[in-house]
């Protein structure tokens, strides 16, 4: 195989690695924000947001190109996923962390 080649199967890898890390790390926020936020931001409840999480961490996991294996969908799949979580981290997440009681909700506590 030609260093392009090589280059290119390079790259394809970190690409899905980086959706899959993007879709965990949206999934474990959503898990850790109480369920009664999401319904005082007016968003789905936590139980819809977990499943599309779910669902877009399989198949980004899935997505991950092995060398010499072909996978079992097309690939383009993993795009769909990787949309759910930036969906979730962009809109979502911003609109529950003021109900949540964590960091980065309300304003900065302390002596000044």
């Amino acid at each position: 195989m030609s260093i392009i080649g090589s280059l290119q199967l390079l790259l394809f890898f970190l690409f899905y690695l980086a959706i899959f890390v993007l879709s965990v790390w949206a999934l474990v926020d959503c898990l850790r924000r109480p369920a009664a936020a999401f319904l005082s931001a007016g968003k789905r409840t936590r139980q819809f947001w977990t499943w599309v999480l779910v669902a877009a961490t399989v198949v980004a996991f899935i997505s991950i190109p092995l060398p010499g294996v072909r996978l079992p969908f097309p690939s383009f799949l993993a795009l769909i996923a990787a949309a759910a979580a930036v969906i979730y981290l962009v809109d979502v997440r911003p609109a529950v962390a003021p109900y949540s009681g964590r960091r980065g909700g309300g304003p900065p506590r302390g002596g000044w």
